[in-house]
């Protein structure tokens, strides 16, 4: 393939940092005789993603979870998904044009949302979060495969990734699993445990073959909002919330010098 047909996507928060790094990138790319898609190219050979792990998540979603390889050039503030700084730009496209990278592959966790009328289906990168609306506790039935599991009261449940371990997950007091390990996470959120009521206070992992089903008490049907990686989605009447680890695959581009424990280590002590 000549470097003329290589179209790479760039994709931008509205930063004006992030709108600068865009149009150096930009140049850069193309003085190397890459194409830089006007509009998102869903043939493109590489998506590159500038902003904050914010921006990483929202591309993602925006597009559908492409089988493109993402990469994220980082201008806010955490950039636990982002692999690059700014100034890393030209050593970015020497080693990209060499072939010195490694692509990590994500699974998402997917929700099924049932509700008296119909079935929606929805994914997220690091987690899926089933909680009360407005505060209020709730009472949620949870069974795995099919074994009960326990009747959960408290604020709610957060069903995470291994790569969503660092994210919501870990201000919960969940466990940092290594991306390359394939499991859930069911971390509760301020869980009530006392004579009346009966919940697990730490977080369960499950094998990535697991089937985590939710069924809200029916007093509760209207009042549960599913979040999914920050966004609210909010369904009349669920009866069922089916989890499972997806079969889609997510490739993060990441320099092959990419070590998951360093990262962790230089993003929390």
């Amino acid at each position: 393939m000549s470097n003329q047909t290589r179209v790479i996507n760039i994709v931008t928060n509205d930063r004006p940092i992030s709108k600068e790094t865009s149009r150096i990138l930009k140049q850069k790319l193309e003085k190397n005789g890459f194409l830089i898609a006007d509009t998102f190219d869903p043939k493109a050979e590489l998506i590159i993603c500038i902003g904050g792990d914010g921006s990483f998540l929202r591309t993602l979603h925006e597009y559908k979870f492409p089988d493109i390889p993402i990469v994220g050039v980082n201008t806010g503030h955490l950039g636990f998904f982002q692999e690059l700084s700014p100034y890393q730009l030209d050593e970015f496209i020497f080693r990209y044009e060499k072939g010195d990278y490694i692509i990590q592959e994500l699974h998402p966790v997917e929700a099924l949302i049932c509700t008296r009328n119909s079935c929606i289906e929805i994914m997220g990168i690091n987690e899926i979060t089933i909680k009360g609306a407005k505060s209020r506790t709730i009472h949620l039935n949870i069974s795995l495969d099919d074994s009960f599991l326990e009747k959960f009261s408290g604020d709610g449940v957060l069903v995470s990734t291994p790569t969503g371990s660092t994210a919501y997950n870990y201000s919960l007091g969940g466990s940092i699993v290594d991306p390359r390990l394939d499991l859930l996470q069911i971390t509760p959120i301020a869980p009530i445990n006392t004579v009346a009521y009966r919940s697990f206070t730490s977080s369960l992992i499950v094998p990535r073959e697991s089937m985590i089903k939710i069924h809200p008490e029916y007093t509760f049907e209207n009042s549960i909002v599913v979040v999914t990686d920050g966004m609210e989605h909010k369904h009349n009447e669920i009866v069922e919330i089916n989890l499972k680890m997806s079969e889609i695959k997510i490739k993060l581009l990441r320099l092959k010098n990419y070590d998951f424990w360093n990262k962790v280590k230089e993003k929390f002590l």
